[in-house]
């Protein structure tokens, strides 16, 4: 905002010392800001030699600090599926054991492949290097019944933790590591205090997860979960009849009591969060990967940009618009089906109505027949003679003339 000098003067917030402060203009030579004022330099050789630290100041001042998740669990458990959500909601790395170990095998052989190439010594040294830890690689997989030691499993995945879309974004490592032994040598080792000879667990705090998830289901909820698999989703995986049920031995056999993976993180403080599948009803498990997400909070990224905030809140416009037209078509269904139900009680009530009027007509005249057929008989063939008699002598008082009438010809009745 531009403004005149005697508009500045104006506000209150400004006096006139720090006026001349905000107008001063300085011309100083560069070497005698270097040399003769007596600044604390903090990146005195430059930004591009600092850029490192100039990016680790930024990101932590704004929070764009990276998300590290560790997801275990048995198999079948959903790592992967949960995992997979959890990456794409964050906009984090998914790290699989096999996608892992695939990665840095083939970079290796991208390494190896320059040494037949016309490049410098250093290139040369580095792709004989790399030859030779595929030769190592490849004899360590045939003494292994076609796997790989865990020292070379331990290095991919520390160099891909210490990457810098990993660094940068964040991670979710799934399924990793299997064991306390692997745990250990993955983010720490166990040093020695050379003071009090007290033995104290060291972890690099690039990779370790501040969050770590273990999905929690016993053995007969798994084997009915990969019975219900279709065929043709087992076929050629780990999911297997046998080779569920030898994983599933295995994974129950290295996850005791007394010490599992879970016991590493709960010695680091880095406590994990158990969470039951068996209570999910959902198909994709969206249940558990609320759950984790309240746990983890808002993402601490760059975030969506502008075309994807317009995307999410278009699919939430119609998400909502497609809801409360559901509801509507289902308050309507309700208000038709109870309209239907009165319309259908009242005339229930007003057919019971009309036989019950019914019936008491038939009861009623059903009653009425003796007095009837007594009246006819007996009363009124008198009481007609009484009446002509009335008729034809005329006499002043007409009831009392014909009440004597009455008494006079009253037939005797048995």
């Amino acid at each position: 905002m531009n403004i005149t000098r005697e508009e500045a003067l104006l506000i209150p917030e400004i006096s006139q010392r720090i006026f001349d402060i905000l107008s001063i203009n300085l011309r100083m030579e560069g070497a005698w800001i270097k040399d003769g004022a007596k600044f604390e330099w903090v990146c005195e050789t430059g930004l591009l030699e600092n850029i490192t630290t100039v990016v680790e100041e930024y990101k932590k001042s704004r929070g764009l600090l990276p998300i590290r998740i560790c997801v275990l669990g048995p198999p079948a458990s959903g790592k992967s599926l949960v995992a997979s959500q959890l990456c794409q909601h964050y906009k984090l790395h998914h790290l699989k054991i096999a996608e892992v170990i695939q990665q840095a095998i083939e970079k290796l052989e991208k390494q190896a492949a320059r040494a037949e190439s016309e490049e410098g010594e250093e290139d040369d040294e580095a792709a004989q290097q790399a030859q030779e830890t595929l030769d190592l690689l490849n004899e360590s997989k045939q003494e292994n019944n076609d796997r790989y030691e865990d020292q070379y499993i331990i290095q991919f995945f520390t160099e891909k933790l210490m990457s810098m879309p990993c660094q940068n974004q964040g991670f979710v490592l799934d399924g990793f590591p299997k064991n306390y032994n692997r745990a250990k040598e993955l983010f720490g080792n166990k040093e020695e205090d050379e003071e009090d000879d007290v033995p104290r667990l060291e972890y690099n705090a690039k990779i370790m997860p501040e969050i770590v998830i273990s999905l929690e289901a016993d053995d007969e909820f798994l084997k009915k979960r990969v019975m219900n698999l279709p065929e043709s989703v087992v076929a050629g995986t780990h999911n297997t009849e046998d080779l569920f049920l030898k994983r599933l031995a295995e994974f129950r056999a290295n996850n005791t009591d007394d010490q599992t993976v879970l016991n590493y993180f709960d010695e680091l403080e880095v406590h994990p969060e158990s969470i039951d599948i068996t209570t999910d009803t959902s198909s994709n498990m969206s249940q558990v990967v609320e759950k984790i997400v309240k746990t983890v909070g808002r993402a601490r990224n760059y975030g969506p940009t502008e075309e994807e905030k317009l995307e999410m809140e278009r699919i939430k416009m119609e998400k909502k618009m497609k809801q409360e037209a559901i509801g509507k078509l289902e308050q309507q269904r309700k208000e038709d089906e109870e309209r239907k139900e009165t319309r259908r009680r009242k005339d229930e009530w007003a057919a019971r109505v009309k036989e019950v009027k019914e019936q008491e007509e038939e009861v009623l005249q059903a009653q009425s027949y003796p007095l009837r057929n007594y009246l006819m008989k007996h009363v009124m063939p008198t009481l007609n003679q009484g009446l002509i008699e009335v008729c034809k002598v005329r006499p002043e008082d007409a009831i009392d003339y014909l009440a004597e009438y009455l008494f006079e010809h009253n037939p005797q009745v048995d």
